[in-house]
């Protein structure tokens, strides 16, 4: 095989663009003969891939699957017992608080304090609403200023 053909096949092979055929021509070249100065430093990649094919492990690795089933089962176990244990406490606090914390939720008796706590509440709730009002009339003052200094066109009528 000549140089120029080895150097195009290394391009295309570099480039992913060989078949298997023409790879195989690049193992068998760079195996059975002395390849040119420039292209020594590529026998070790070619001879690497034949050793490769012949390699075998020579000890038996162990089987992923044989981990302790277990060790899965009490992992499901435990999260099970935390979930237990969340809900049953959850339901314990609810029900210790619906006993105690609900009979006084601030009601009252009598209906005159009741009603002066009403206007009390209100009063506070009307002067926030109040100044809320009052800035709204600020902003209308600026859109009526900024109205008169930007003047929108007026669109012209076709067909006049």
């Amino acid at each position: 095989m000549e140089w120029s053909e080895v150097d195009s096949l290394l391009e295309k092979y570099f480039n992913g663009e060989t078949s298997l055929n023409e790879e195989q021509q690049l193992r068998d070249y760079f195996s059975t003969q002395v390849p040119a100065p420039h292209l020594q430093q590529y026998q070790s990649l070619f001879g690497y891939f034949d050793q490769a094919k012949v390699e075998e492990c020579p000890k038996q690795l162990p089987i992923f699957r044989t981990v302790k089933p277990a060790r899965n089962r009490m992992l499901w176990w435990s999260a099970a017992a935390s979930v237990v244990v969340l809900v049953g406490w959850s339901t314990f606090a609810l029900l210790q608080t619906n006993g105690t914390e609900q009979s006084d939720l601030g009601t009252y008796e009598d209906p005159k304090v009741a009603f002066e706590a009403t206007q009390k509440a209100l009063s506070m709730l009307s002067s926030q609403v109040n100044v809320g009002i009052e800035s709204v009339q600020y902003i209308e003052e600026y859109q009526i200023a900024k109205n008169k200094v930007f003047k929108k066109p007026v669109a012209k009528q076709q067909g006049s």
